[in-house]
């Protein structure tokens, strides 16, 4: 998960990924704009996702490592094998390995790095999700440790140039690589994250213009802001939400939230049901009236929820979003909510069987 920090009274983040408060309604998001309707490219390969893992905490610290896990070739090795996903979230900070002007360089070292961990993947037969992760000064954050700041007025600017380079760098890669422009637009971005989208997908395109892409809403991506969310009028995107209610239960003795959560919450009593169906049940709908795949591309528990509650958790996160033919990705491997316990060298199983067992 990510940590997050949260503005006017919500909890945010800053090592993992989230939502906050529970939706109040199940009605459908209202339309904002009607494009064309999805590719079957995008449907099909929105499907491929459908249980994948995010490596997250790795390549989206603000330096690798920094958050306690590496991208290692275990990491990699796993995938694909007894039971475990073919489909991989790779969130990336790349603004932390760019030169701090308005051409936003990044460095060809860590090009290299990522270039190594998707080619991998893909080689591996994956489908993988590349992404911007944790661009503090685009949300209006707060930095983290080991981030400088840059000049305000390139902040879009770099955003735009940093995808120029990405496209063009990955542009020849295969189908089942898909780019996910932006993580979780919140904060300072929301009014302008409709129109940045709009840019960002056309510069894309100049390089990439049949590869599929990945994009969602504001406030984390929660499913509550689908309906203001206004798609490029293109056939190749899939829609996102992340969903992580209830949230007391999902990020209880979580260090980074203040105040902390207290331990030994429960799962899940039918007022908790209802609070991980709202956002689903709203994605449902969204995707129904729209005509694009929905992917759950975050969700998790912390791994200080007691382990058989958190086992419960996951089997009704499952079920629920299974009968809604919602494909979702794991928040994470190896980390706080990891799947994996990189200790033991050995899946943590009131995780990995609730989710990866048929």
């Amino acid at each position: 998960m990510k940590r997050r920090t949260l503005l006017g009274g919500m909890s945010a983040l800053s090592l993992a990924a989230c939502t906050h408060t529970p939706p109040t309604s199940t009605q459908a998001p209202a339309a904002a704009a009607t494009p064309r309707r999805a590719s079957a490219l995008a449907h099909r390969l929105a499907r491929q996702l459908d249980r994948g893992i995010n490596f997250g905490n790795m390549l989206d610290a603000p330096t690798e490592g920094a958050w306690g896990v590496r991208v290692e070739e275990s990491f990699l090795d796993l995938v694909g094998q007894r039971g475990f996903t073919s489909a991989v979230r790779l969130p990336v900070r790349w603004s932390n390995r760019a030169s701090a002007d308005v051409a936003a360089r990044i460095d060809p070292a860590f090009f290299r790095r990522v270039d190594h961990v998707v080619d991998t993947l893909l080689a591996r037969g994956c489908t993988v999700l590349l992404n911007m992760h944790h661009y503090r000064q685009l949300d209006g954050d707060k930095l983290d440790p080991g981030e400088a700041a840059v000049d305000p007025a390139v902040v879009q600017p770099r955003f735009l140039a940093m995808w120029d380079q990405i496209a063009q760098r990955y542009a020849d890669r295969g189908e089942q690589l898909i780019f996910e422009p932006y993580n979780e637009p919140h904060g300072q971005l929301e009014p302008h994250w409709n129109r940045l989208l709009s840019e960002v997908v056309a510069r894309i395109r100049l390089s990439n213009p049949g590869r599929v892409l990945m994009v969602g809403p504001t406030m984390w991506n929660n499913a509550l802001r689908l309906g203001d969310l206004r798609l490029p009028d293109d056939e190749n995107l899939i829609a996102t939400v992340h969903h992580y209610e209830p949230f007391d239960f999902t990020h209880q003795g979580a260090e980074w939230h203040e105040p902390r959560l207290p331990l030994g919450l429960d799962c899940c009593d039918a007022r908790q049901v209802g609070r991980i169906v709202a956002p689903l049940e709203l994605a449902r709908q969204w995707r129904e009236q729209q005509g694009y795949p929905v992917v759950v591309g975050e969700f998790g528990a912390y791994g200080k929820a007691p382990a058989e509650a958190r086992r419960r958790y996951l089997m009704a996160m499952r079920r629920e979003m299974e009968q809604r033919q919602l494909p979702w990705m794991y928040w994470e491997l190896a980390a706080g909510f990891g799947v994996y316990d990189p200790a033991a060298r050995s899946f943590r199983p009131e995780v990995f069987e609730p989710l990866f067992r048929r």
